[in-house]
């Protein structure tokens, strides 16, 4: 699954050289009657009684959409991650205009909340939801930041647009991206902009000090073939996926912006090598977690055969002679101030679930 020569994308960085050397909810008016009182305790008990899986925590609502675990291990994680990116693109959140400000923001996927709490406390001015499928927000956050519990691939209800709406990290969330798309398009106030970050695989190597039989590269293929069955397909390509959608959807004005992501610190310049570092943190402690519910759920392997390869790609992660990195898209665009509505999707944009052929080693 190495990529030795991805083809050339748009705003891609310089060559990396290697170095030699749950918010709380109120319970409500008083006046509420019983049954309505009982109907609403008896939702709320049922959005967190989390699922337990091989060991690990994940969400309730909807189970099962999403693969990555929401226990605290994985919380830490995504704010590592949340400073990682923010690292990337030199302490901006975002890299559309609304970097700037906004009124009305919309955050998918929201995780622990930690960028809506940071775009809310920026932007005093803005108005900041964020959404997931797990309550694991904090209780104390800024007043201009609310959270909502639901799921993004059913019917949206917002009765007000936004003005920006923003996804991280959402690859292998959805089985339909252009769906989301659409819905995003929907929502937004004419001239808003929908901006989506995310991780594209597979690894990159530039000088063959990654060969295919190597334990990271069969991961990377037994995972995308496991979310594959799965019906929740990984992006490998942001220009066939979020750049492609936006411009069929009807965005205008789409950028396309690729950064990379040195697999651990390996490079020589420090920009990158400290990049290197924070990525490996966070790779090491997701891997369990990114290979538990594709390697199980999709593959049918024991628990106990993923943490035995987890080990032997954990390796490789550390493998400071592999100058390898990953490929961080960030695109956006901008909906026009006279919208048309978006044209009828051609067909399925999601790889049908189907048998496995990937053994555990």
């Amino acid at each position: 699954m190495a990529n030795e020569h991805p083809p050339e994308t748009p705003a891609a960085e310089p060559e990396i050289e290697p170095d030699v050397q749950d918010r709380d909810s109120d319970d409500g008016d008083s006046a509420l009657d019983v049954p309505l009182r009982e109907s609403l305790a008896s939702i709320r008990s049922s959005i967190l009684a989390y699922q337990q899986e091989n060991g690990r925590t994940y969400h309730a609502m909807s189970a099962g959409k999403y693969f990555l675990p929401n226990d605290d291990q994985e919380i830490e994680r995504l704010d590592l991650q949340h400073s990682l990116m923010t690292l990337t693109i030199q302490g901006r959140l975002c890299l559309c205009p609304k970097n700037d400000g906004a009124h009305t923001v919309l955050d998918l996927g929201t995780g622990t909340g930690i960028w809506a709490m940071d775009y809310a406390d920026t932007h005093p001015e803005a108005e900041v939801i964020g959404v997931d499928l797990s309550p694991v927000q904090p209780a104390f956050v800024p007043p201009n930041c609310s959270f909502e519990i639901d799921d993004i691939e059913k019917d949206w209800t917002w009765s007000k647009k936004f003005d920006f709406i923003f996804s991280r990290m959402m690859t292998g969330s959805f089985a339909d991206y252009r769906s989301i798309v659409e819905k995003a398009f929907n929502q937004l106030e004419p001239g808003g902009y929908f901006e989506a970050q995310d991780m594209v695989l597979p690894l990159v190597c530039d000088d063959g000090t990654l060969s295919e039989d190597a334990p990271i590269c069969r991961w990377q293929k037994v995972v995308m073939e496991g979310m594959n069955n799965m019906g929740r397909p990984l992006l490998m390509s942001a220009d066939q996926t979020w750049k492609k959608h936006m411009e069929d959807v009807g965005f205008e004005d789409v950028s396309h912006n690729v950064f990379r992501w040195p697999m651990n610190h390996w490079p020589r310049d420090q920009h990158y090598k400290e990049l290197g570092l924070w990525s490996l943190d966070n790779m090491h402690s997701a891997l369990e977690g990114a290979s538990l519910a594709p390697l199980t759920r999709g593959l049918g392997w024991t628990k106990e055969e993923v943490l035995v390869f987890v080990a032997q790609v954990r390796k490789d992660l550390r493998n400071t002679k592999i100058h390898a990195y990953w490929h961080i898209n960030i695109v956006y665009g901008r909906k026009p101030l006279n919208p048309k509505a978006p044209s009828p999707a051609p067909g399925p944009t999601s790889a049908a679930p189907g048998p496995s052929t990937a053994a555990a080693p």
